[in-house]
């Protein structure tokens, strides 16, 4: 029955925490191209007036009212359709997340979520208040008076609920209760932050809630790296009746992106009427707002959804990453007013595979926004204007600076130099040596102590990391950039980073990713690459090293690996006590399994008790490190993921019994 089919969109939006010249544009903008396409039904992303990451700007009384005030403006948005907006609502004396139906130019009820996210990165229950279920209140809006609460809709037939966010990652979500009150439409206005493969559990939450509820159902989602950690995929998905109906492309460069569709009401409604299972409520009480004298058109076309090419690529979480930090670098920058990047690029896996990034970046924001588009997002740049190709843009964006000291080797700096040459960045060959051994002079004529390698190795490789930091901060400065550091997560479990040397920087973009992982990457973008973006061969002089910090004389052959323990080692020992909160002997056992035949029980062991020792000692390292972005539900940020104390017993107790039963198989 054709009549009962409805064109709706629903939207990924790029905001900003508290730009509301931003915020107010990208939502009116992604209103307008939903009503070009025909839409009458929007999907507007959860929080999207403030932005989600306001933090404790959400008490803010001053905030409070200019959310309200906006969403009254933008209600005359919505004249001839039905659309959403998120803010935070004050109703006596406390905060909800909240979103506001707007319907032909009023505000017809706001929805408080029910079930707040407050683990890992989530921290919404310092904010909000949960809303109970099947309490209706209102609030005064003029001579209005607004429910507010555990409600949903009716406009011309067709009945509309919601599901917040995490409403819908819970057992009991409200999309049961919405079904049994003959609901047509639910509408999930989200802040979902990305991690590896979340993707595929949205959709089949997403397919699950529109089969089993018999509904249509609308996601929509944040864009982008909003407040400076998270970064957003602005995944935005359309499903009837179980069946995919729209799928939005993932990483977006632009500001907003819309996805439209058309959805079978009388299909929906005709799977539900036959389920023996469905067990209707009859008496909707006060929860549900009629709204009257708007005419939703209905729509004789079906929809399809596109696939995206490399969504079904076997590298699924090689183009993820890429793709993710590649659009969190780019909204870093602008939204740091940052005029490039600069890298203190060694020759190593983690300094290549971050200017990399800022290379793929570039390509990839060309490719979807074209130059001129790109320049326009990069606009306070002086210059920019001028700028003709991608080699100018990236020799603008990105400088790498190769430090050499008397332990640094040919090898190093040939991959360095080499590999800033084929991204076409700035390339700066500088030699430490000098400022190294002064320093060491200056010392050892202040203390009287003649520094040797045998009694004093962590301090003479320390001076080296630090003597490069003043100089690669003054060309980051000169360029009014933004220094990347870049340390990886496996560095940031144990400590393997020089404070205020290696450290330095304002962002790290490898902060939130294991060193095996970013092996293979690396060796990925060397031979492979993104689809559709480049490969750079230059890498293989990258790819063919042990990993080394070089600040050993070259007699000592130091490697990373020989100074901690095997990567796949360290990987998976944090997996289990970080991730899984195992203590020692309790990781030891499951290394057995993992590793049987391939290292002994002496080694094993003492590559934990290694592991729980600087895990533990290095604590207020990791509390210092420069923001890096979240990837996976593995990250070690103690601001947003993994608390633990800078100061503790160390496992004492746990090792000791661990080293009695050593020798023992």
């Amino acid at each position: 029955m054709f009549m009962e089919r409805l064109l709706v969109a629903t939207a990924a939006l790029n905001q900003t925490p508290i730009d509301w010249e931003n915020n107010l544009r990208n939502i009116r903008g992604a209103i307008a191209a939903a009503r070009r396409a025909g839409a009458q039904i929007v999907c507007l992303p959860e929080l999207c007036i403030t932005g989600y990451g306001c933090e404790d700007t959400f008490h803010s009384s001053g905030i409070l009212e200019q959310a309200l005030r906006y969403t009254v403006e933008l209600a005359k948005e919505s004249k001839g359709i039905v659309v959403n907006v998120g803010l935070p609502l004050e109703l006596n004396g406390a905060v909800y997340n909240v979103v506001a139906l707007l319907a032909d130019g009023e505000i017809a009820g706001f929805v408080a979520k029910q079930h707040l996210a407050g683990d890992g990165i989530h921290y919404e229950p310092r904010w909000f208040k949960s809303w109970p279920h099947g309490v209706v209140s209102h609030i005064q809006l003029g001579k209005q008076a607004v429910p507010v609460g555990d409600i949903f809709f009716e406009v011309d037939g067709v009945r509309i609920g919601f599901e917040i966010c995490e409403d819908a990652w819970v057992a009991d979500r409200p999309g049961i209760d919405l079904a049994r009150h003959g609901v047509d439409i639910v509408l999930n206005p989200s802040a979902s932050h990305f991690s590896f493969g979340k993707h595929e559990v949205r959709k089949r939450f997403v397919l699950e809630g529109s089969r089993a509820f018999g509904v249509a159902y609308l996601y929509a989602n944040l864009l982008g790296c909003e407040a400076g950690r998270v970064i957003y995929d602005g995944d935005t998905i359309i499903c009837s009746h179980g069946e995919i109906v729209a799928l939005g492309e993932r990483f977006s460069f632009e500001q907003l992106q819309v996805v439209s569709g058309v959805i079978d009401l009388e299909r929906s409604r005709m799977i539900r009427r036959r389920l023996s299972s469905f067990r209707p409520q009859h008496d909707a009480g006060n929860r549900l707002v009629v709204i009257t004298g708007l005419e939703l058109k209905r729509s004789t076309k079906s929809s399809k959804a596109q696939s995206i090419a490399w969504e079904g690529s076997e590298t699924i979480k090689h183009e993820e990453f890429t793709r993710a930090v590649s659009l969190g670098l780019l909204d870093y920058l602008r939204k740091s007013r940052s005029e490039g990047f600069v890298v203190s690029l060694s020759g190593g896996v983690d300094s290549s595979a971050a200017s990399c990034l800022v290379r793929l970046m570039i390509e990839g924001a060309l490719k979807e926004l074209g130059l001129a588009g790109l320049k326009a997002k990069l606009s306070y740049i002086p210059g920019i204007k001028r700028i003709k190709n991608v080699r100018e843009l990236t020799k603008r964006l990105l400088a790498c600076v190769y430090q050499g000291s008397d332990n640094s080797s040919e090898t190093t700096a040939t991959a360095a130099s080499t590999l800033a040459k084929e991204l076409g960045a700035e390339f700066f060959n500088l030699s430490i040596a000098e400022l190294v051994d002064s320093y060491e002079k200056l010392i050892s004529k202040a203390t009287g102590v003649k520094l040797s390698w045998q009694e004093h190795d962590i301090a003479r490789q320390n001076i080296q990391a630090r003597v490069r930091s003043p100089s690669v901060w003054l060309i980051a400065n000169l360029r009014r950039a933004l220094l990347l550091t870049t340390s990886n997560r496996s560095e940031a479990a144990v400590g393997y980073t020089t404070m205020d040397g290696d450290s330095s920087g304002g962002l790290s973009p490898l902060g939130g990713i294991d060193k095996a992982f970013l092996r293979q990457w690396l060796k990925w973008i060397e031979r492979q690459g993104p689809a559709g973006l480049s490969s750079f061969p230059a890498l293989a002089l990258v790819n063919v090293q042990a990993p080394t910090a070089e600040l050993r004389p070259a007699r000592d052959k130091q490697t990373d690996e020989r100074d901690l323990m095997p990567y796949e080692v360290l990987d998976i020992i944090e997996r289990y006590a970080v991730r899984d909160k195992l203590l020692p002997q309790g990781v030891l056992e499951l290394l057995r399994e993992d590793f049987a035949g391939r290292y002994s029980l002496a080694e094993l062991s003492a590559w934990t008790e290694r592991f729980f020792k600087l895990w533990s000692a290095n604590q207020w390292k990791r509390e210092r490190y420069a923001p890096s972005f979240h990837l996976d539900d593995e990250n070690l940020d103690p601001k947003s993921w993994c608390r633990f104390p800078i100061l503790s017993g160390g496992f004492a107790q746990e090792l000791k019994g661990l080293r009695s039963k050593k020798g023992r198989r």
